[in-house]
């Protein structure tokens, strides 16, 4: 059910994933998996007694939405340029996701797509990983290595959390995405890369700016376009769609199919899933494991999708019941989920109900997830 697009086993560093490019391998039907899509793993040729990976399947963004459907056409349009992307969006939303299906729409699709998380790996590996370094260059270097931009050479590569980045790095990655030239650690000639850059944040990135996390001349660099990926809690019924569909996937790789209960699809519908669909995705695989027949009831979901804020609430109720002692933060950002729940997810007709302005909704929003 998880993301298979892992590093675990590929040689490479925690903190980078590549997949290799398409080779002889062919896509089969797509289907729902990962954030708002799935990808699996591209092979490549096996040497003789080894066997073969899975075929791939495409990356397919799910959702009918409003919200997603237009991300989905911003995706097409802008995919046959080579101009660098910048995602936004909140954490769990599927900023990789989009990366992912933004490159096979590409003409780069036939290359490799690698991804670095740029918070996940120890900054004194984080030049060598993405610059690569010679040998000896320092102590444990005992032969070449190549970085993400070679290794992604004719391909995507994919900064996730961008603004985690050390700041003399950024200055090193500027200099890279202006030049189209890598000089490795230790190493005295550059070598010349082609990428496509996209890259990612969960912060507001002039808020990161001003805090000092990125570089002002880095962002305009890598903004040349830029797409925000809705959180889940303004997707309406794709709740229930994803979750439909990976109960269906997790099904194939546990014990069998199973449902889930209307009321707990009304349940999943209320919750305003701070986490998007990463949450979204272990609550239901969560339900799976402790339904006691081929049904998810409410009883089988964790206690804080059944009983938010320690009162229970009754599905597709238009009251919220709190209870005494709660703070005024989550008091309103409890009713700013349960009204974008009654409006299927229309942000505007939320802000109007709530009796405040569009960006006001969504600057208590962004403020609530980042608490």
């Amino acid at each position: 059910m998880h993301d298979l697009l892992t590093a675990n086993g590929n040689g490479a560093r925690p903190g980078v994933v590549v997949v290799p490019s398409r080779g002889i391998s062919s896509a089969s039907e797509p289907s729902p998996g990962d954030s708002i899509g799935r990808s699996r793993w591209r092979g490549t040729r096996p040497s003789e007694g080894e066997r073969r990976p899975p075929e791939p399947r495409p990356v397919r963004l799910l959702g009918a939405s409003p919200a997603v459907q237009t991300l989905v056409a911003r995706l097409a349009r802008i995919a046959p340029s080579q101009a660098s992307v910048l995602f936004t969006g909140e954490t769990g939303s599927g900023k990789e996701v989009a990366a992912r299906r933004l490159h096979e729409l590409s003409r780069r699709s036939r290359g490799p797509f690698v991804a670095v998380n740029c918070g996940a790996m120890p900054v004194a590996l984080m030049e060598s990983q993405l610059f690569g370094h010679e040998r000896g260059s320092f102590t444990g270097a005992v032969g070449r290595h190549r970085g993400v931009f070679e290794r992604g050479h004719g391909g995507t590569l994919f900064l996730d959390e961008i603004t985690e980045m050390a700041p003399e790095l950024q200055v090193k990655l500027l200099r890279i995405l202006e030049s189209g030239e890598v000089l490795r650690v230790g190493g005295e000639r550059p070598v010349s890369v082609d990428v496509r850059t996209i890259a990612a944040t969960n912060r507001l990135p002039m808020e990161a700016v001003t805090a000092g996390f990125l570089r002002i001349d880095l962002y305009y660099r890598l903004r040349v376009l830029h797409l925000e990926i809705p959180p889940l809690r303004e997707r309406g019924d794709d709740i229930v769609l994803l979750a439909n569909a990976f109960l269906a996937l997790i099904g194939e790789e546990e014990h069998g199919p199973k449902t889930l209960s209307e009321e707990s699809l009304e349940l999943l519908r209320a919750y305003p899933w701070p986490g998007n669909v990463r949450e979204l995705r272990n609550v239901v695989h969560s339900g799976y494991l402790m339904a006691d027949g081929p049904v998810v009831t409410p009883a089988a979901l964790p206690d804080r999708i059944v009983t938010p804020g320690g009162v229970k609430q009754h599905p597709g109720s238009s009251v919220l019941r709190v209870r005494i002692g709660t703070s005024l933060r989550e008091l309103e950002q409890r009713l700013i989920a349960r009204t974008l729940n009654h409006t299927r997810g229309n942000a505007t007709r939320a802000a109007a109900t709530l009796g405040i302005a569009r960006k006001t909704l969504s600057r208590r929003i962004a403020q609530g997830m980042g608490e």
